[in-house]
């Protein structure tokens, strides 16, 4: 998340040199569109060792950092039940794809609504007490539908509800979460903690979807919504337990008129920045639709039961474990990986809705997982690490804003499409129009960077025009 302020990085990723006051100047922008092409961020600094020499579990050696992701694990696997548990229910009260769209529209509704002014208070809020409140309401909401769910008196305007509530809070949460990694882990860190943020989240999506199964199956619902809000106990006593002197601090932002213009402008002058944006905005809105999708392929393809819609939400979470400890590894985030993942993603979700049998279906949701979190991990950590620390909680708010909050108007859309014509062209519809975002996007990439398409033996790649590497060389 930290960025440098040198122009010194390495060839082909993103420098993003800055005024005291955190604006570009002249020729830093003309100089970022170049690596903003062929490139992600690098690590910040001139002297700060590449994220690449990092083990891919380097940052769990921070006590902080462990204590943070051992309760993130806990709650995170309550949530995933939660999720299955709730899109169950809502099929089940009502026996509509569209009715799941709509509760997964609302969850994400508030995000689009007030995402920016999340990120303005995690600016100017310290993350640690702002996550403790957050963390506790995000619990209270699942004890509360517990109740409700466990009494028998649920109906589907209180799932509604519910998952509009706890839209509300992670408007606050989320960018508070995230400007929090590297407080805790330091800026050299900060890939590799973002790659195992998201292992954490696909490990609990391993086990979490498995074990609503086998609740909603045996005792119902409510009992899964229990045990989520019960989760939440796990990060509030890890937060509670962190050593306060090892943190690394980013000095609140002070109250002030236009802030949240200020974000925009921002954002808005730094191509490292718009692009994985803009790809992520159209990938979460039409990409990202699985509980339609799945729930629709179980009840109406395969006729199944809560147990396959937990395996196939089981093998996609495989998937995407996998892809988040290449990213680890990796340790270093590069467009071009974002935009080959972001094309590969949309065609494997293309080809799977017209997957004849019910094995070859649920073979090809790994894959798709793999890139979909290389997707989401390669944005996240490229733009975090290209953005300054005193502005990183109104674009984290933008980037989860365009991310999650395009939701509310592709789930509904893609939720009639479904109903309409059938599982298999709704997720088609979501594959083909992320596919044309994924390719259109390269062209505008590869356009600003001046660099060409090469087909060779090796593969297709974009590699630098004739007149750009004459420029190179005269420079």
């Amino acid at each position: 998340m930290s960025t440098g302020t040198g122009a010194d990085s390495a060839p082909g990723h993103i420098s993003t040199p800055t005024t005291a006051t955190g604006g570009t100047t002249a020729g830093a922008t003309a100089a970022s569109a170049e690596p903003a092409v062929s490139g992600a961020s690098a690590a910040p600094g001139a002297g700060s060792a590449p994220a690449a020499k990092n083990s891919m579990f380097s940052s769990l050696k921070i006590r902080n950092y462990r204590l943070f992701a051992t309760g993130q694990v806990v709650s995170n696997t309550g949530t995933w039940m939660q999720r299955i548990a709730q899109d169950w229910l809502v099929l089940s009260l009502t026996g509509s794809a569209s009715a799941v769209g709509v509760t997964i529209a609302l969850q994400f509704l508030p995000m689009l609504m007030f995402g920016l002014y999340g990120g303005v208070l995690a600016d100017r809020l310290p993350k640690r007490p702002l996550l403790l409140a957050t963390q506790s309401a995000m619990g209270l909401t699942g004890v509360a539908l517990a109740v409700l769910t466990l009494a028998g008196q649920v109906q589907v305007w209180h799932v509604y509800l519910a998952a509009f509530l706890l839209g509300l809070v992670t408007v606050v949460d989320n960018p508070a979460r995230q400007t929090f990694v590297p407080e805790m882990v330091g800026k050299d860190q900060v890939a590799n903690a973002v790659s195992l943020n998201s292992a954490n989240f696909q490990s609990a999506r391993l086990v979490g979807p498995a074990i609503a199964g086998v609740l909603i199956t045996a005792v119902g619902s409510g009992w899964a919504f229990l045990l989520n809000g019960l989760s939440f106990a796990a990060p509030i006593a890890g937060l509670l337990l962190m050593r306060t002197s090892e943190l690394h601090p980013v000095e609140p932002r002070p109250r002030a008129k236009g802030q949240l213009r200020e974000g925009l402008r921002y954002v808005a002058g730094r191509p490292e920045l718009v692009w994985p944006i803009v790809l992520v905005g159209f990938i979460g809105t039409f990409g990202f639709n699985f509980p339609i999708w799945l729930s629709a392929f179980v009840s109406e393809v395969f006729h199944g039961d809560a147990g396959t819609y937990g395996l196939f939400n089981t093998l996609i979470a495989a998937g995407s474990l996998a892809g988040a400890l290449l990213a680890a590894r990796r340790g270093h985030s590069r467009l071009r990986l974002l935009v080959a993942a972001a094309v590969l993603f949309a065609a494997l979700l293309t080809v799977t809705a017209f997957a004849p049998g019910f094995w070859l279906f649920a073979a090809l949701l790994v894959p798709i997982g793999v890139f979909g979190l290389t997707v989401n991990v390669t944005a996240n950590s490229s733009v975090q690490m290209a953005t300054d620390p005193e502005m990183r909680g109104r674009v984290m708010a933008l980037f989860m804003m365009v991310f999650t909050g395009g939701t509310p108007l592709g789930a509904p859309l893609l939720g009639w499409i479904t109903d309409t014509y059938g599982a298999r062209i709704g997720m088609a519809a979501g594959g083909v129009i992320s596919l044309v975002a994924s390719v259109a996007i390269a062209v505008v990439l590869a356009r600003v960077g001046n660099l060409r398409l090469r087909v060779n033996r090796h593969g297709v790649s974009f590699v630098p025009s004739p007149r750009r590497r004459e420029l190179v060389t005269a420079a």
